[in-house]
This record gives structure tokens, C-alpha cells and sequence, in this order.
């Protein structure tokens, strides 16, 4: 399993909780290897990630605000890579 750059702590990324965590990949479908290989995933609580109307493949601005994030945290971290030629369009 690859290392999350964007957080230290296995905890729910909008709660801090630490029971009943699911892994997100931000990048999904064709991008899901990517998110893994660079690191670009979070936990979220059950709620926050699938299980709630409200959760993040329900909830099109919390997918966006984690795409942005995550997009800023590639160019940090991966300077000499260029994100949108990766993973194909621009989130910022």
C-alpha cells in the first residue's frame, strides 16, 4: 500500500474520526492506479466517503475541494511531473 501524501494520520480527513475508515482514491476509474502510486488518497469515515448522501462520490464540491487539494500536493511533491499530462485535466 502506498503512503498518502496528503495526510499523516490515519483519520477521517473531514471528521478526524478514527473508526469505521474507508480508503479514497481522488482520482477514481481510470485514475485510481494513479491516485495509489502517487499517494493522492485520504480516509474518510463510511458517512463521509459512500455510505451518506452527503459523502464524497455523493457530493460534487467535497470531490472537488479534494481534487484541488490533492493537485497542489502533486506539484509539491512531484515538481518535475506535470499533473495534467498525468492524470488530464487541471483541478486548480
Amino acid at each position: 500500500m502506498s503512503k498518502s501524501i496528503i495526510q499523516k494520520n490515519k483519520e477521517c480527513f473531514v471528521t478526524k474520526s478514527t473508526t469505521n475508515l474507508h480508503k479514497h482514491h481522488i482520482f477514481g476509474g481510470p485514475n485510481r492506479k494513479l491516485s495509489e502510486k502517487y499517494g493522492l488518497w485520504v480516509y474518510l469515515r463510511a458517512d463521509w466517503h459512500d455510505m451518506a448522501d452527503y459523502g464524497v462520490h455523493f457530493n460534487k464540491e467535497l470531490d472537488t475541494k479534494l481534487k484541488i487539494i490533492a493537485q497542489r500536493r502533486f506539484i509539491e511533491e512531484y515538481p518535475h511531473q506535470d499533473f495534467v499530462k498525468i492524470f488530464g485535466k487541471n483541478f486548480i
